[in-house]
């Protein structure tokens, strides 16, 4: 059986930054996970003494505060700045450009629709930035605008991780119903080279391999979109997962992975598989 990597994965340049930010600054804590990958949260507190804070009452007075890849609400940095924390920003900048544009357009008094998952850290940190919450909305699909109360002028963000297609469709609503609207198209390149890349790869293979972190929506979006064109596509965080199954009767393996799934993880997978359908 052959396999082979998408032309495009892994690591995108935020998560690069974010890594490297956090290894240089060996014994700090990182309020929520730096980014959706366990096993190379493990690594970086193994190896750097990174601690991870799950809430602001995890993190002791003057304590150096690295703040993760998919930001944090506003309200919550401005508390941690208060109480003299050294704070170590490692958030993506994609995702600080909604941030930015959310709260420029609501205080120049259009409804905010943001195109994301309202439960993702990501999305809870761009709403934040409103300054009147009453006019931001978060949906995921078109229908969803349908009994919103919307005013005249309207500005749409994306989260960064999101399928363009999907975007294109709630723009496409809200331009048939509004006369003004603002398209923020805030949606990382990474993702669409990731995507595409994925899904070039989806058409010709027998089996898909997805890497990365069963809570990372951009992972999850490969995967989606992998099982689209391949039925056998899987979702794992590491090779302990693989099943020997998967691959019986196979030619092609294709593997692809999320943007916070570093190279030593994609290379043990690759590793695992060379050896078990070599026996």
């Amino acid at each position: 059986m052959k396999i082979e990597l998408a032309s495009s994965y892994g690591f995108c340049f935020g998560v690069k930054r974010a890594i490297k930010i956090a290894e240089e600054h060996p014994g700090s804590k990182t309020y929520g996970p730096l980014i959706h990958n366990k096993d190379e949260i493990d690594r970086l507190k193994e190896g750097f003494n990174i601690g991870l804070a799950e809430s602001l009452d995890d993190i002791l007075d003057k304590e150096s505060v690295v703040i993760r890849t998919h930001g944090i609400p506003k309200n919550e940095l401005e508390v941690l700045y208060s109480h003299d924390h050294e704070i170590i920003d490692a958030t993506c900048p994609y995702v600080t450009t909604p941030q930015k544009i959310v709260e420029k357009m609501c205080v120049e008094g259009y409804s905010i629709v943001v195109f994301g998952d309202k439960n993702h850290p990501e999305i809870k940190g761009v709403v934040s930035y409103a300054k009147d919450q009453k006019k931001v909305f978060v949906v995921l699909e078109a229908k969803e605008l349908e009994d919103l109360p919307l005013g005249s002028k309207v500005a749409i963000v994306a989260q960064t991780t999101r399928k363009p297609e999907d975007f294109i469709k709630i723009v496409s609503a809200l331009i048939l119903t509004h006369k003004e609207i603002r398209v923020f198209n805030t949606i990382c390149n990474a993702t669409f080279e990731n995507q595409d890349a994925a899904a070039d790869l989806a058409k010709r293979a027998d089996v898909i391999i997805v890497i990365g972190g069963k809570h990372s929506s951009n992972t999850k979006q490969l995967h989606l979109i992998c099982k689209h064109y391949c039925a056998d596509s899987y979702l794992i965080e590491n090779e302990c997962e693989l099943e020997r199954k998967w691959f019986e009767g196979k030619i092609l393996c294709g593997i692809s992975a999320g943007a916070s799934t570093p190279d030593w993880v994609v290379q043990n997978v690759v590793d695992k598989i060379t050896a078990i359908t070599r026996n």
